[in-house]
């Protein structure tokens, strides 16, 4: 098999210590966590303890100044034990990034240590009941008054939205300006006139709390701003492909993950005087899905380097996104088949990957949304000499 060579070996001391925190602190706890629909926050003090947090954010703001391949050893363990809560990334891999990127110092110094130990939980505020991947089209308004904005509007879909401290919310501040016409507030999750809705009955990701959320003229200062006024697509923009790629080591690690269970499941049960794994038809199907993980483990390897080497572009994390999450979804299904009647009991780890597998190709854009930015940048040369000519 392909060795990966992207982690050092301080990699994987810290993955080693990582995967005894899931065994002692998620896995036994999970099952609850899936009946309520939210980790406790004490949990996320642990992590914070643990070094678990936001591993990049430098020093100066509490953190421990790595590279991105520690979240990304978090990441992947999250997900190796199968773990649909606690929303880690989106706390660690876009909400603390954004504020290390774009917040004023003061914002920086506010929120990151605090984000670092797990103290206050971060949320990300952009989809909207008619707003999803058009994020162009969102209506939550935020209009000056003075010092300060006042934010009306509604949010869906929102990772960590029941526990929230702080929210990276998506506004318009100018509703004719289009694009131009987006900004960025920090919102804390105690301001008047901030309500949270319904914590959402979902298919899969069940212990990952996923809510509704309402704002009824919330009065922030512009001192919450993040960003200038009117900036706030281009710098969602600077952080898509890093959502896309986070979602493809996600769909790459399951896909790995189950195989390997359908592996030990196969070689052990038995039918009609034999094992499973014994049949052609499961030694094959195996092979492909084996193979079609390898490519994706390898082109996911490649990107984790791009990004870190600040190469990745919007084509390539659309690719990566496209080919594993489509890869996720046929693996688990797939897999499930081989498990037969039990792959269909939620005791079963099979069973709930396959009610977690469904989101990837929604989360992070669609898939369809990834086919149009590949085919645009492969039709680009042509589409402009065309408008051109007419």
């Amino acid at each position: 098999m392909i060795e990966r060579t992207l982690f050092r070996e301080e990699h994987e001391i810290f993955r080693r210590s990582v995967r005894k925190f899931m065994e002692r602190e998620i896995v036994p706890h999970h099952d609850s966590w899936e009946e309520t629909g939210v980790v406790p926050r004490e949990l996320w003090r642990k992590a914070g303890a643990e070094g678990l947090l936001c591993c990049t954010v430098p020093e100066e703001y509490g953190g421990l100044g790595l590279d991105y391949l520690f979240d990304v050893v978090v990441f992947e363990e999250l997900w190796r034990v199968g773990a649909s809560g606690p929303g880690f990334l989106i706390h660690t891999d876009l909400v603390a990034s954004y504020i290390l990127g774009f917040g004023t110092e003061e914002q920086k110094r506010t929120w990151l240590p605090k984000m670092v130990s797990g103290e206050a939980i971060g949320s990300l505020g952009m989809t909207e009941p008619h707003a999803g991947s058009d994020l162009k089209a969102i209506r939550t308004r935020a209009v000056r008054d003075g010092d300060d904005y006042v934010i009306n509007g509604q949010k869906v879909f929102i990772s960590n939205g029941q526990l929230c401290d702080i929210i990276v919310l998506a506004t318009k501040t100018d509703s004719q300006g289009g694009a131009k016409g987006i900004s960025l507030f920090l919102v804390e999750g105690d301001r008047p006139g901030f309500k949270r809705g319904r914590n959402l009955s979902k298919l899969g990701m069940r212990a990952q709390d996923t809510s509704e959320l309402f704002f009824e003229d919330v009065r922030v200062p512009a001192a919450n701003r993040l960003g200038a006024e009117g900036q706030g697509f281009p710098i969602m923009m600077t952080k898509l492909a890093q959502e896309r790629l986070a979602q493809a080591v996600r769909s790459a690690v399951v896909a790995e993950t189950v195989i390997d269970w359908t592996v030990d499941y196969t070689a052990n049960r038995e039918a009609f005087g034999k094992t499973i794994a014994d049949f052609q038809n499961t030694q094959f199907k195996l092979a492909e899905l084996k193979t079609e993980a390898t490519i994706a483990r390898v082109f996911t390897d490649k990107c984790i380097e791009l990004f870190m080497n600040g190469r990745l572009d919007a084509t390539d994390a659309a690719m990566a996104k496209l080919w594993t999450s489509t890869l996720h979804c046929k693996v688990v299904d797939e897999c499930l088949q081989l498990f037969g009647g039990w792959g269909y009991m939620w005791e079963y780890p099979i069973a709930r990957a396959y009610a977690d597998a469904r989101i990837v190709k929604i989360a992070g854009g669609s898939v369809e949304i990834m086919k149009t930015i590949i085919a645009r940048e492969m039709f680009k040369d042509h589409l402009g000499s065309r408008r051109r000519s007419e």
